[in-house]
């Protein structure tokens, strides 16, 4: 679990690393596949999608409670398999990720912008995000995915034996 969350919190500072030395904030980019995907170095002070735009220190202490409550709660999310360890590894490394941005940036790096360009020279896309969101989209799924799984295989005598209790 330690090993999967330094490896993704090491990629994910390291690209944002890249992005800052070599975008202008806000403004520059770099178009990988026109209409499609770019390199952008835009700032989140908000959540996914932007939410709470503006509240940086408190989503940095909603990450800081989060990072906690996973620590402490492990035991619950099938951390004893190695599905379970990646999977939460991901998470803690991607939620670290993006504190580290909060705290040196007050903003989260955003950089991977997919869209399509709209008559008239606008854009419509997926907002921008980092390597830090794609672990902890990623880390979340999959511990959906191993808790579906393991649901599937208890036998239903014992299901019937919970859901009576």
């Amino acid at each position: 679990m330690a090993l999967v969350a330094a490896s993704v919190l090491a990629l994910d500072q390291l690209t944002k690393f890249i992005v800052v030395r070599q975008l202008q904030f806000e403004v520059g980019q770099k178009i990988i596949i026109d209409g499609f995907f770019k390199f952008v170095y835009w700032g989140n002070t908000g959540a996914a999608w932007s939410f709470f735009r503006g509240h940086n220190d408190l989503l940095a202490l909603v990450a800081v409670a989060a990072l906690l409550a996973l620590y402490f709660s492990r035991h619950h999310f099938d951390s004893h398999t190695l599905g379970g360890q990646i999977s939460l590894g991901l998470v803690f490394g991607g939620i670290a990720g993006n504190l580290i941005d909060r705290f040196r940036f007050d903003h989260v790096v955003d950089f991977l912008r997919f869209y399509m360009n709209r008559r008239g020279g606008s854009e419509i896309g997926f907002p921008a995000f980092n390597v830090a969101d794609s672990a902890i989209c990623t880390g979340v799924g999959l511990m959906f995915l191993l808790s579906w799984r393991n649901e599937a295989k208890v036998p239903a005598s014992e299901t019937a034996a919970k859901e009576g209790a």
